[in-house]
């Protein structure tokens, strides 16, 4: 590539801003096509591009007049790989360091800051952006860009005291993240400056989303009502994506239904029903709702559509090349209400509930289906997922002997039991001894309450047989 012999050559400068605004155009393209394999092909070559563009102007000694497109195709090539990479990495922090050591080059401060970790860089930096205003766009870019990435991390220490320098304050009097990120005023984009992915503005937007509803989600799971409706209402109200509305709505029913107003939750719970195709979250918690009303019924019909939603496999919705607000959010806490864990798990809770409310029948095969949906697994677990408390596997095979008892189908209960005791007797030791001791009666078995009440009600066998059924409920309870 020849340039004119200016000091800077400003015809260099002028196609690499071309190759940027090309770039970011071809990436604005892909997120438009509809067509999955070429929207990654062509996201991925833009992001070839701008890494060989980004290269080409850091291997340039730092200058003033090339800052400006440098650091704008820093924030580029950060926003579209931490998008199709789904989350920041350690190499995102360090493009963000190696752009803001080039800005105290240009003053000739480095030296020893080499030293120096991100914050302490972003405290001189922007002190000394008031000597460099023509820089002051493209490093609140950058910085709405750390901001995201000490987020996501949980590095709200540090995000707090940069966003005081940001808001020109150093005081340290406000703990208030919400407040901090509102009182954020990011310069206007000049209108000939090069082309953005996503703007400082748009990336306060999405921080402001983020940050509310990880405090509101938060503020619920500790009984923090109010707070959290608070917090919740600001997300509502903001520019919120519809998967996010979706968990939105459901915590803010949540809320309502701890503060026992269930019609207000109820609406929340419909309304969230209507965003968006992510129903596990607002029927497990239309199904507490209901239990709470003592609407058995409802509840049950709550958790029978919760069970069929998790045995839908959830559409990934197509990836905006932008940093979004589920970019920044944790994965649901196993405390969260918006936590509906697998379907086997939804299935126990529909299970049991059949049983503890009479529903005998309903309950065996419901049973039966979550034993057949747990050992027909293509990994056979004999414990259901540990994420929310619930029974191993063993005692999920006792529960479904007491539902076939309950319901009239002693056989099938012994049947179960005698699966249970083939499964788990290589797990005893001497079980063969102790088998045959079983079967003679003798009372010196090592205590086992599984494997005893297993064999108790194998015991009851010749009672079943003879129509004596509720004695062999009665021996099995011991």
């Amino acid at each position: 590539m020849s340039c004119q012999t200016t000091p800077l050559g400003s015809s260099c400068l002028d196609l690499w801003r071309e190759k940027n605004d090309r770039l970011v155009r071809q990436a604005k393209v892909a997120q438009n096509s509809s067509l999955t394999l070429r929207r990654q092909q062509l996201a991925q070559d833009a992001l070839e591009g701008l890494r060989g563009l980004l290269h080409s102007l850091q291997g340039l000694p730092a200058a003033v007049p090339l800052l400006p497109l440098e650091l704008t195709v820093t924030c580029n090539f950060i926003i579209l790989r931490a998008s199709l990479a789904q989350g920041f990495t350690e190499d995102q922090a360090q493009d963000i360091q190696r752009g803001l050591e080039r800005v105290l080059e240009t003053q000739e401060q480095l030296g020893p800051r080499l030293e120096q970790g991100l914050k302490d860089l972003w405290d001189s930096v922007l002190h000394a952006s008031s000597l460099l205003p023509e820089l002051l766009s493209a490093l609140h870019r950058l910085a709405g860009l750390q901001a995201a990435l000490w987020l996501s991390a949980d590095r709200l220490g540090d995000l707090a005291l940069l966003l005081e320098t940001l808001n020109g304050s150093q005081s340290g009097a406000s703990e208030d993240l919400l407040l901090l990120l509102k009182t954020w005023s990011p310069p206007v984009e000049e209108l000939d400056a090069p082309l953005t992915l996503q703007d400082a503005q748009g990336l306060k937007d999405v921080l402001l989303t983020a940050f509310a509803y990880r405090q509101g989600l938060q503020e619920l799971i500790t009984g923090n009502l109010d707070r959290a409706l608070n917090s919740l209402h600001e997300v509502a109200s903001g520019l919120c994506p519809r998967p996010v509305l979706v968990q939105v709505y459901t915590a803010l029913g949540s809320c309502h239904r701890k503060m026992g107003n269930p019609q207000r939750a109820l609406l929340y719970l419909v309304a969230a029903l209507k965003e968006g195709s992510a129903w596990g979250p607002p029927l497990l918690e239309a199904s507490r709702l209901y239990q709470q009303l003592g609407d058995t019924t409802a509840e049950l019909e709550s958790l029978e559509l919760l069970v069929e939603a998790l045995n839908v496999p959830c559409r990934s919705k197509a990836s905006q090349f932008l940093i979004e607000v589920e970019l920044l959010l944790p994965p649901p806490d196993p405390a969260s209400p918006l936590h509906c864990g697998t379907q086997s798990q939804a299935k126990h809770v529909l299970a049991s509930r059949c049983l503890q409310t009479g529903r005998a029948e309903d309950a065996a095969e419901h049973y039966l289906d979550l034993l057949a949906l747990l050992l027909d697994s293509s990994e056979p677990r004999f414990s259901l997922p540990r994420s929310r408390p619930g029974p191993c596997m063993p005692e999920l095979f006792l529960e479904a002997a007491v539902a076939l008892i309950q319901a009239g189908r002693a056989q099938d209960a012994l049947t179960v039991c005698e699966e249970l005791l083939s499964r788990t007797s290589s797990l005893l030791p001497k079980m063969s001894r102790l088998w045959e001791d079983a079967r003679k009666g003798t009372k010196e078995l090592p205590y086992c309450p599984l494997w005893v009440s297993a064999t108790h009600l194998l015991q009851g066998q010749a009672w079943v047989q003879l129509g004596a059924q509720k004695m062999a409920v009665s021996e099995f309870s011991r």
